[in-house]
């Protein structure tokens, strides 16, 4: 396995590095951010500023105007613009977009490409992705889905309610998971102002990242015809986990970014503050959490490009994209904890990015799966197949 970083991609981590530093950090003090996530003049201003460098929706095949990066590829590019929190939305690699891309890329028709896919790598568009359900439904447990797809003559007719609906408002179009009669779930198409679709309201997060927020979604007799299912009928769960392995360790790569840049805050910070005679940084309690954010920060890398790897030979690595996933939350939470603590009162004030970032990675723990769900299910893995040694 070889973790040297070929001439291409150290070109693409450098001008990314370069775009993020002139265009994108001066504008993060932006009046057009709010407590549900930035305008939608202002991402497009923001992906025009990416279009114009070469750099948007790098991930997506170069036929729908990407870069078509491998996953070792993203994991470079994805950590760099994840530095800044409105890197990822520039460059249009951010959630839930991102994970859409990937799913219709590999599952959607030559049409639903056309019409979906085309657009949404552009920045002309933004998508959302209906799974997770209020108490009793769906949520870490995808088999308690109670929203229905109920055939009729040529479509179906979608009933049910959706919540943390990540950038459903103002979004063009939803995947929408849903059962038929027989119990099994399948991923449906369909274009958000289509009669039956009802944003019932925007629900308030720590997080405020993600363009729209997160919304509750009810569907009404929604009527999608057979030609916008998504895959094949009754396949559902099974393209869940092709777009949730990767879309997982995305979530990681960009992450680590905004984890590097606390982490940077913070030791500019220690450099600079002297108390009781020295600097921060020269008092042993200070510099201890400095390097212990620098060993979560590199093993974070090597499990993401570890995992990164085995996807671009083809493995399906849902295991290890789990792994990942637990072990570069728990260690970005505790980064960025731990830079809290060295900025001390600034850290929880505006005075630094700290504390936003700080508020951004607290919801990583749970979606895509709470640290203990990936857990619980390693540990049954281990039970049923024994240790991986």
């Amino acid at each position: 396995m070889d973790f040297s970083i070929p001439p291409d991609l150290l070109d693409l981590q450098e001008r990314t590095r370069a775009f993020l530093r002139s265009k994108i950090i001066p504008l993060e003090g932006d009046p057009r951010q709010t407590p549900h996530g930035p305008t939608d003049d202002f991402r497009r201003e923001l992906n025009a500023l990416a279009r114009e460098a070469g750099l948007l929706a790098p991930q997506v095949a170069p036929h729908y105007g990407g870069l078509g990066l491998g996953h070792v590829g993203r994991a470079i590019v994805f950590e760099e613009a994840g530095y800044s929190l409105l890197g990822g939305l520039a460059m249009n690699l951010a959630a839930p977009d991102e994970g859409n891309m990937h799913l219709l890329e590999l599952v959607a028709t030559d049409a639903q490409k056309e019409r979906w896919l085309r657009p949404l790598a552009s920045g002309e568009i933004r998508s959302c992705f209906c799974m997770t359900e209020p108490a009793p439904g769906a949520g870490s447990d995808p088999a308690a889905l109670r929203t229905t797809a109920i055939r009729d003559g040529g479509d179906f007719v979608i009933t049910g309610e959706k919540w943390f609906i990540t950038g459903a408002v103002g979004a063009a179009f939803a995947i929408v998971m849903a059962a038929g009669e027989d119990g099994q779930a399948t991923m449906f198409l369909t274009d958000m102002d289509a009669p039956g679709i009802e944003v019932v309201r925007t629900m308030d997060s720590l997080d405020q990242a993600f363009p729209g927020g997160h919304a509750v979604v009810r569907f009404r007799d929604l009527r999608v015809p057979e030609e916008n299912i998504l895959g094949t009928l009754g396949k559902g769960f099974r393209y869940a986990q092709v777009r949730l392995a990767p879309a997982r360790l995305t979530h990681c790569m960009r992450w680590l970014g905004a984890a590097r840049r606390a982490h940077d805050i913070a030791v500019d910070y220690a450099r600079k503050r002297e108390t009781f005679g020295r600097t921060l940084v020269e008092h042993e309690g200070v510099g201890f959490m400095l390097a212990d954010n620098e060993m979560d920060i590199r093993t974070c890398r090597l499990t993401i490009w570890h995992t990164a790897w085995l996807l671009d030979q083809g493995e399906r690595a849902g295991t290890e994209s789990s792994i990942a996933k637990v072990v570069c939350s728990e260690a970005i939470w505790r980064i960025v904890d731990r830079c809290v603590q060295v900025l001390g009162g600034q850290g929880v004030t505006g005075e630094t990015l700290v504390e936003r970032i700080f508020r951004e990675v607290r919801g990583f723990r749970i979606y895509d799966g709470p640290s203990e769900v990936h857990r619980w299910s390693l540990a049954q893995r281990i039970v049923r197949h024994g240790a991986n040694r």
